[in-house]
């Protein structure tokens, strides 16, 4: 069973993925920012991590980074419905610095689960 982290600020976003997730057996935690997801995470590292990108605290790029510097295996699924520019702009960012893959906001459930399936590979 996989072990999955969600950082993002909308609970209702952190919800929906959680009970997606949780059906298709996987563990799931959750946070509702970046600087709380690397604490969850350094206290007991997950096989996955998804973030979004534009949170307040601590935004996704950020995050990423740090999570990079300090887990360099972790894997990273980004999203974002963007912000003050196209999500597109974000997501590509967000890849180069680390993330594995991305998701723009909004996003079909079963591409959602076809992602992860192939992250966790």
């Amino acid at each position: 069973m996989a072990r999955i982290l969600i950082i993002d600020d909308e609970p209702i976003i952190r919800d929906v993925l959680k009970d997606i997730l949780e059906r298709e057996g996987c563990e799931i935690v959750a946070a509702s920012d970046g600087k709380d997801g690397i604490k969850i995470h350094q206290e007991n590292p997950a096989d996955l991590i998804i973030t979004d990108l534009i949170m307040p605290e601590k935004e996704g790029i950020e995050t990423i980074m740090e999570l990079r510097r300090d887990s360099q295996d972790v894997k990273i699924i980004a999203m974002s419905g963007g912000g003050k520019i196209d999500p597109n702009t974000y997501l590509q960012i967000a890849k180069t610095v680390g993330a594995v893959e991305t998701l723009a906001k909004p996003f079909d459930l079963k591409k959602l689960l076809k992602t992860v399936q192939e992250v966790l590979e």
